[in-house]
């Protein structure tokens, strides 16, 4: 299941979660990112408990799409915790199949 979160919400889920999180970082005006919505929720309900998968909307938090460098939505991250740091482990742009797409989180998971 996918969460919708707001910077804050995102902020304390790293500090709280042991499971890596994957990031759906997307806008409501963005039609590829609507594509993607149904396809990255079925590979949440399918990798449930592997990962956080979590949503967030780049126009309510621009602060934290700037930080982390997110140009183009859709775009899809995964972060692991390391002790007290969260490190970027992979991210892919765009519209994906949904083969392609879940193979892309697995080896990253």
């Amino acid at each position: 299941m996918v969460k919708h979160l707001s910077q804050d919400e995102f902020d304390a889920l790293l500090e709280e979660t042991t499971l890596p999180v994957v990031c759906d970082f997307s806008a409501t005006w963005c039609m590829p990112c609507r594509m993607l919505a149904p396809t990255f929720e079925a590979i949440s309900e399918e990798l449930a408990g592997r990962a956080e998968f979590v949503k967030l909307d780049v126009d309510e938090c621009e602060d934290l799409a700037r930080e982390l460098s997110i140009y183009s939505v859709p775009t899809v991250m995964v972060m692991h915790k390391n002790g007290d740091e969260v490190q970027i482990t992979a991210r892919a742009g765009g519209n994906r199949p949904k083969a392609m797409l879940r193979a892309f989180i697995e080896q990253n998971l």
